[in-house]
C-alpha cells in the first residue's frame, strides 16, 4: 500500500515567515545574503479519523506553527559549514541578527527539516494513526521545493 491508497488526507498552509539566508557555495548571486518570506504546506494522511472526524485537528498544530515562527520569522539562516560562521555568531551575540544554523538552508533541505518536525509532533500524539507524507517549502510565490516520504512508522493498515 502507498500514500495514494490512503483514504483520508488533508493539508495545512502556514505563510509569511520573513527571513534571510545565503548559499555560500553558490557561484552566483545566491552566495550573498538575501531574503524571502517563506511559507509551508503540510500534507497529512490517515487510515482513520480521530474522535472529531479529522485526519489532523488543525488547532492541534500550534506547536508546529510556533516552531516555524521561532526558526524562520525575522531570522538569518546559514549552513553549519559557512566560512563566516564565527562572524555570524558574533553578530548574533551583539543582537544584530537572529542566527539559525542549519545543515543546509536550501528549500529542499528546509522541506525535509519541517517534514520531520511535523512527524515528530504527530507521532508523539497519534502513535502512527496520522502522518505528514509531504512538506512543501516556498521561498516566495513562484519557487518551492518539497520532501515527499511517508515516515517508516506510519501504519498503512486500514483501520476501518
Amino acid at each position: 500500500m502507498t500514500i495514494k491508497d490512503i483514504p483520508f488526507t488533508c493539508s495545512k498552509h502556514f505563510k509569511n515567515y520573513p527571513c534571510t539566508h545565503r548559499q555560500w557555495k553558490h557561484k552566483g548571486h545566491c552566495r550573498y545574503i538575501h531574503g524571502y518570506s517563506r511559507s509551508f504546506t503540510f500534507c497529512f494522511a490517515s487510515n482513520g479519523l480521530d474522535e472529531n472526524g479529522f485526519v489532523v485537528d488543525f488547532s492541534s498544530l500550534r506547536p508546529l506553527e510556533d516552531k516555524l515562527r521561532e526558526h524562520f520569522d525575522h531570522t538569518f539562516l546559514v549552513n553549519f559549514d559557512d566560512p563566516h560562521l564565527e562572524t555570524w555568531k558574533k553578530l548574533h551575540s551583539e543582537e544584530v541578527l537572529d542566527l539559525r544554523i542549519m545543515n543546509n538552508v536550501g528549500m529542499e533541505s528546509t522541506a525535509e527539516l519541517v517534514w520531520g518536525w511535523a512527524n515528530d509532533l504527530l507521532f508523539s500524539r497519534d502513535k502512527g494513526r496520522s502522518c505528514c507524507w509531504k512538506a512543501i517549502a516556498y521561498e516566495n510565490e513562484i519557487n518551492s521545493a518539497s520532501y515527499t516520504f511517508p515516515p517508516e512508522w506510519f501504519n498503512f493498515e486500514i483501520l476501518r
